[in-house]
C-alpha cells in the first residue's frame, strides 16, 4: 500500500523545541549534582550552554548562581522546553501548568508508566491523551532525556558526559535509541573513537512521540550527517520506512541495532510461511530494503558510526592488505573475507613493480608483507602504499601496524592519503601519537583488526544499497496495477485459491474439482494419468496431516478408491470440517520446489517469505524475506540470496530451473496480496514447482486466508 513521503512540518516545528531549545526550565532542579534534578543543570553550566536556564524548585531561591523559581507561573518567560524531574504521580498536573504557561515541549524522566502494570498504563494513557489535546511535544516518559551536543543544550541526566565530554564544535552523528543505557554506552564507545555527535536522543516509553517522529525530524536536519539507532520495537512502520528512505536517498547512513523479540506467537498461525516469517526476520528485511546498515552489538554500532565519517569515492569490496607482520596480514585477510570482502591477488605487473621498488618485502601478492624493514628504510611505506593506491581493481587499503611503526610511517601514509580517493583503514595496537593527524588526513584507525574488518564489511555492503532502496520505494509508492476483482466466498478452498491467483499470473496446473468418485475418475481421464487426489475443504489447511492426499494414481479405479479413502480419513480426523468433494490434479515433476508466502506483519504490513522446500526451510530455515510489493527483479534477488540457490542453476548435472518463471510467479503472488490490502491475513503457494529452464512453474497447492469473511462478489 503506497504511503506519503511528505515531511511532517508541524511535527518538526514542535520537535525543534525539544531538540534545539533556546531556553530550558528544569522543574525539580537540585543543588545535588548526583540527583537527576541536578545532573542536567550541571551539564548545562559545565558545557557552557548559551541559552537561558531556569531552575524551578520552591525549596531554593538560587542554584549554582542561577535564580531559582518556585513554580512555572513565576518564570519570566515561557521557555522552549520544560524538563520534569518529578515523580510519576506529579507529572500530569505539572504538564497542565506548563501548557497554561505557554510551554510547548516537555521531557519526562519519571518511570512508573506503561512499564509499571495497569496503574502505570492508565497513567500513560492519560499522558498521551493530554499530548493529543494540548499539542505539546512530550519526550518520554521513562527516558534519560535529550542532548543537542552542537549547541550544548543537554537536557539528559546521563553522567557519561562527564567522563566523555562532547567534541569541540559541531558534530554530525545523531544518536537515537529506545534505551537510555544503550544510548550512553554507544555514545561513550564512539567518543573514544573521536566520533562527533550532534543529537543524543533517548525516546523512553514513547507515549507521545515515537521513534519515527524523531527519525523524520533527523532525516531533514541539515546538521545530521548520519543516524545511529537502537530499536526494540517500532509502532509506525510506514513513517519509519519513509524517513529511513529519505536518509538513504541523501546518502546519510542510518545504522541500526535491533534487540531480539519473541517469535513464539507465529506458532499459532495456519501457514508454514507464518512460522518462518518471525518478527526479527521482518525487521531485518525492512531495514535492508530502505538501505539501513545493521549492527550486531553496541560496539559494532559505534565502529560503524566512526567509519561513516570518512568520505571517499565509494568503496567496493576489493581490499588490498599491507602489514608489518606476515601473520597479522594473513589473519586480516581471513577476517576481511569472513566479513564478505574480497582480497584478490594483485596483478603480476603490480607485484613486479613492488618487488623492483622494494626487494626487501616479504610477500607482494596480497597481503603485502612490509616486514621489519620499516625500521631501517625511510620511504618504504610510501613506495608500497602509493603503488597500491594507484592499482586498478583496489577499492580499499587495509593496513596493520603497531603504534610505534605507524608513527614512523605516518607522514608517508598522510602523503598517500592526500593523493588518493580510496578508503584507507588502519588497524593498530597501542595508542599512536599520530592518531589525530592521520584522522584529519582521512585515514580511519581501529584498535583491533577484527573490529576494523567487521565494520568495513558492513559499511561497504551499505554503499551498494542506494539503488535497490530507491527501486523499492518507487515501487511501493506506485498505485497498484491490480484490483482484487470478484472473490470466491470466504474461506476459499485450494481450488478456489488457485483459480483466483491465476488471475494475477500465478500459474496453475491441470486440475478439476469433483463431488463424487465417478466425477473424479472422469476428470482424471481428461487430465491424463497419473494424477493426485486431495480432499477439498476450506477448513483443512494441512491435508497430508489428516490423510487427505493420495499420489501417483494410474487409472480410474485407483482414483475412485482414493476418493473414498481421503474423504473418510479427513472426516475421521476433522469431523467438523466442511468438505467440498476432492481435487483431482495432474502429477508434475520439476527441478525444485519453492515455498512462497505472504503474512501480515503488525508493524510493516504484508511481508513475503521465499524458500526452497523440504529440509531447506524446515531444518536450515534457508529463506528470504521482503516487505511487499515485490517485483520480478526483487524476486530474482530473493532466490539468488538463498544458500540452496545453486540447486536451481544446474548443480551436479541437474538441468537448470526456470528461474525467470519462478520470479514471475513470486511477483504475481505479491500483486495478488497487495490487491487485498488490509483484508489479507495469510497467503501461500506451497509448493511452487519450478520446472526445467523454459518450461515454467506451477502452483501445486495454495492458501488464501482473509482477515474477515468476504461475501460473494465483494470487490476492493
Amino acid at each position: 500500500m503506497p504511503f506519503s513521503e511528505t515531511p511532517n512540518t508541524s511535527g518538526r516545528a514542535a520537535l525543534s523545541h525539544l531538540l534545539d531549545p533556546a531556553s530550558i526550565a528544569i522543574i525539580g532542579a537540585s543543588r545535588d549534582t548526583s540527583r537527576i534534578g541536578g545532573v542536567a543543570l550541571d551539564h548545562l553550566q559545565r558545557l557552557d550552554y548559551k541559552g537561558l536556564v531556569y531552575p524551578v524548585n520552591p525549596r531554593y531561591q538560587e542554584i549554582a548562581g542561577l535564580s531559582c523559581y518556585p513554580d512555572v507561573e513565576s518564570l519570566p518567560q515561557a521557555p522552549d522546553v520544560a524538563v520534569l524531574a518529578l515523580a510519576a504521580d506529579e507529572v500530569l498536573s505539572q504538564l497542565h501548568r506548563c501548557h497554561a504557561r505557554g510551554i510547548r515541549a516537555a521531557i519526562i524522566y519519571a518511570s512508573g508508566f506503561a512499564e509499571a502494570g495497569d496503574a502505570g498504563a492508565e497513567r500513560q494513557a492519560a499522558l498521551a491523551a493530554f499530548a493529543r489535546e494540548s499539542g505539546m511535544a512530550i519526550a518520554g516518559p521513562n527516558c534519560m532525556g535529550l542532548a543537542n551536543l552542537t549547541t550544548r543544550a543537554v537536557t539528559a541526566f546521563a553522567t557519561t558526559f562527564r567522563a566523555f565530554p562532547p567534541q569541540d564544535g559541531p558534530g554530525a552523528v545523531s544518536l537515537l535509541t529506545q534505551s537510555g543505557n544503550v544510548c550512553a554506552i554507544v555514545y561513550a564507545t564512539a567518543r573514544q573513537m573521536d566520533v562527533g555527535f550532534h543529537q543524543f536522543i533517548n525516546t523512553g516509553n514513547e507515549a507521545c512521540l515515537d521513534y519515527a517522529d524523531y527519525l523524520d525530524y533527523l532525516a531533514d536536519d541539515a546538521q545530521t550527517g548520519a543516524v545511529v539507532g537502537y530499536v526494540e520495537g517500532l509502532r509506525n512502520g510506514n513513517r519509519f520506512l519513509s524517513a529511513a528512505a529519505r536518509l538513504r536517498a541523501a546518502s546519510k547512513p542510518l545504522i541500526l541495532l535491533k534487540a531480539g523479540e519473541s517469535e513464539a506467537g507465529s506458532a499459532a498461525t495456519q501457514s508454514h510461511t507464518a512460522v518462518l516469517a518471525g518478527n526479527q526476520a521482518i525487521y531485518r528485511a525492512a531495514f535492508a530494503q530502505v538501505g539501513a546498515m545493521q549492527a550486531g552489538d553496541p560496539g559494532h554500532l559505534a565502529d560503524l558510526a566512526y567509519l561513516t565519517g570518512f568520505r571517499h569515492r565509494g568503496a567496493g569490496r576489493r581490499v588490498v592488505v599491507a602489514s608489518v607482520s606476515g601473520a597479522m596480514g594473513a589473519l586480516s585477510a581471513d577476517l576481511l573475507s569472513a566479513a564478505g570482502l574480497e582480497v584478490p591477488r594483485l596483478p603480476e605487473a603490480v607485484q613486479q613493480r613492488l618487488q623492483a621498488g622494494a626487494p626487501e618485502l616479504g610477500a607482494v601478492a596480497n597481503p603485502v608483507d612490509l616486514t621489519g624493514q620499516l625500521f631501517n628504510r625511510s620511504g618504504l611505506a610510501f613506495a608500497v602504499l602509493d603503488n597500491l593506491a594507484a592499482t586498478d581493481g583496489v577499492d580499499v587499503i587495509f593496513l596493520y601496524a603497531t603504534a610505534y611503526l605507524l608513527d614512523r610511517m605516518a607522514d608517508e601514509l598522510i602523503e598517500v592519503a592526500g593523493k588518493t580517493d580510496r578508503l584507507i583503514v588502519v588497524a593498530t595496537t597501542g595508542e599512536p601519537a599520530s592518531r589525530a593527524s592521520l584522522a584529519a588526513a582521512g585515514v580511519a584507525l581501529f584498535p583491533d583488526c577484527a573490529r576494523a574488518a567487521r565494520a568495513l564489511g558492513t559499511y561497504v555492503g551499505w554503499l551498494g544499497t542506494a539503488a535497490p532502496a530507491a527501486h523499492w520505494m518507487a515501487l511501493r509508492a506506485r498505485p497498484s496495477a491490480h484490483a482484487a476483482g470478484s472473490l470466491p466466498a470466504s474461506p476459499m478452498d485450494e481450488h478456489q485459491a488457485k483459480q483466483w491467483l491465476a488471475g494475477f499470473g500465478v500459474p496453475a496446473g491441470a486440475e478439476a474439482a469433483a463431488a463424487t468418485p465417478e466425477d473424479a475418475a472422469r476428470a482424471a481421464e481428461v487430465i491424463g494419468f497419473p494424477v493426485v487426489v486431495k480432499v477439498l475443504s476450506p477448513d483443512i489447511v494441512h491435508k497430508t496431516e489428516v490423510g487427505g492426499v493420495r499420489l501417483g494414481l494410474a487409472d480410474a479405479q485407483q482414483v475412485q478408491k482414493a476418493v473414498a479413502e481421503v474423504i473418510a480419513a479427513a472426516s475421521q480426523a476433522m469431523p467438523q470440517a466442511r468438505q467440498r468433494g476432492v481435487l483431482v490434479q495432474q502429477m508434475a515433476s520439476g527441478v525444485c520446489e519453492l515455498i512462497v508466502g505472504v503474512t501480515r506483519d503488525p508493524v510493516f504490513g504484508p511481508a513475503m517469505t521465499v524458500g526452497l522446500g523440504g529440509i531447506f526451510t524446515e531444518v536450515f530455515h534457508d529463506v528470504a524475506h521482503r516487505l511487499l510489493p515485490v517485483d520480478r527483479t526483487m524476486a530474482q534477488e530473493m532466490l539468488a540470496s538463498l544458500r540452496g540457490y545453486r540447486l536451481m542453476t544446474g548443480f551436479r548435472g541437474k538441468p537448470p530451473a526456470d528461474i525467470g518463471a519462478a520470479a514471475d510467479a513470486i511477483a504475481a503472488l505479491s500483486d495478488a496480496a497487495m490487491s487485498l490490502g488490509d483484508r489479507l491475513a495469510e497467503m501461500e503457494v506451497n509448493p511452487l514447482l519450478v520446472r526445467d529452464a523454459g518450461r515454467g512453474a506451477v502452483a501445486l497447492d495454495a492458501l488464501v486466508l482473509m482477515q474477515q469473511p468476504i461475501q460473494n462478489g465483494d470487490t476492493q
